[in-house]
């Protein structure tokens, strides 16, 4: 397993550190009701340094990237970060991730840590425009600071214009005495959020100046961030979306742009003409019971299966039972009523809207 480089600080901190992706993470700290919370009402601070972080440049890379990722590349310009993923020829998804334009003809992708490798390949293998592909993922670590008084406690720590910085932009400003860090207002919970890029001899003295202000900073885990961006419906690889997943079905037609050419077109808009099997809906239980990851989905009328489970939680925020999961088209109607297998047992359970909170 790979350590971070703020490993020690985490297991100082008490941290419950597991294997993940192959990288040695924190868990959770205090707990993840009471960390959920905090991101929900306060500030916190996640270390996500695994994420991976390959550059493209080249006279060719925005036509390269509108190739190989799903949306129009052409919207964006420098100070712009856009959320896509990589169509496989099949028509599935090699991977999400966030596109950064850091300048004419520079970006920066930022994918998920058990796919660097693999998307690494993967564009390299599709770089027929001379482009200059780039995995930088083991000199930089990034720091989410989700929550609402995240914008308050970045503004004590930089003179940079964080005020101003709209969802989806980004700057290259200061923090404390660090100048150079890519400040991005995005993240993974749906709260007011920044993510900072920095090179690894950097995160120490960042982690610390995050901790510096009079604004009470709590480190999270993981399993919050998973609880966090359940509750908003938003994809997790490996569970909502993968090689085989139809990004129509996962209801990610909103990032694919059809006036443009791009790897497996023709097969996802089939899919989008002609109309989806299923769909990813959002169910709330409404017997006792948690679903997860990959239990069944029936019709409680004509006991059929009709889907399955991609992610499932007790709701913090909600403290409700809810689950992601792909049920077929003709169950996936508001308020339809669906039973999820859990342990042998039938749950009664209700398809609702995504997200499950505004």
């Amino acid at each position: 397993m790979k350590k971070l480089i703020l490993n020690n600080t985490h297991e100082n901190l008490g941290a419950k550190m597991i294997d993940f992706g192959g990288f040695y993470m924190p868990v959770q700290y205090e707990g993840v009701k009471a960390e959920h919370h905090t991101v929900r009402n306060k500030v916190g601070v996640f270390d996500v340094s695994h994420m991976g972080e390959i550059f493209v440049s080249g006279e060719q890379s925005l036509d390269f990237l509108q190739y190989v990722t799903s949306n129009d590349v052409s919207k964006l310009s420098v100070g712009k970060v856009q959320y896509s993923y990589f169509p496989n020829s099949e028509g599935g998804i090699v991977d999400d991730l966030l596109v950064y334009q850091l300048g004419k003809n520079k970006y920066m992708l930022v994918v998920n840590a058990s796919n660097i490798e693999k998307d690494y390949k993967w564009l390299n293998e599709n770089n027929s425009f001379k482009c200059e592909i780039t995995n930088k993922s083991d000199e930089y670590s990034l720091l989410a600071l989700q929550g609402p008084q995240s914008l308050d406690l970045i503004k004590q720590i930089s003179n940079s214009n964080i005020s101003e910085l709209k969802y989806y932009n980004f700057i290259i400003g200061n923090i404390g005495e660090i100048k150079d860090v890519i400040i991005s207002r995005t993240g993974y919970t749906g709260e007011l959020g920044y993510e900072l890029y920095v090179k690894n001899s950097f995160v120490t003295d960042l982690w610390n100046i995050l901790f510096s202000t009079n604004i009470q900073l709590s480190p999270i885990g993981l399993a919050a961030r998973d609880t966090l961006r359940l509750e908003k419906g938003y994809c997790l690889y490996g569970n909502e979306i993968n090689d085989f997943t139809s990004p129509i079905e996962a209801d990610l037609t909103w990032i694919t742009k059809f006036n443009k050419n791009f790897i497996g077109k023709d097969i996802i808009h089939k899919v989008h003409i002609e109309g989806r099997t299923r769909k990813l809906v959002g169910i709330e239980l409404i017997d006792k019971g948690i679903a997860r990851k990959d239990y069944k989905i029936f019709s409680p009328t004509k006991q059929i299966e009709i889907g399955y489970v991609t992610s499932g939680t007790m709701s913090p925020t909600l403290n409700k039972s809810i689950a992601i999961g792909f049920v077929d088209i003709n169950y996936c109607d508001i308020n339809t009523i669906v039973e999820i297998s859990v342990r042998n047992k039938k749950i009664k359970s209700k398809v609702v809207n995504l997200p499950f909170i505004k």
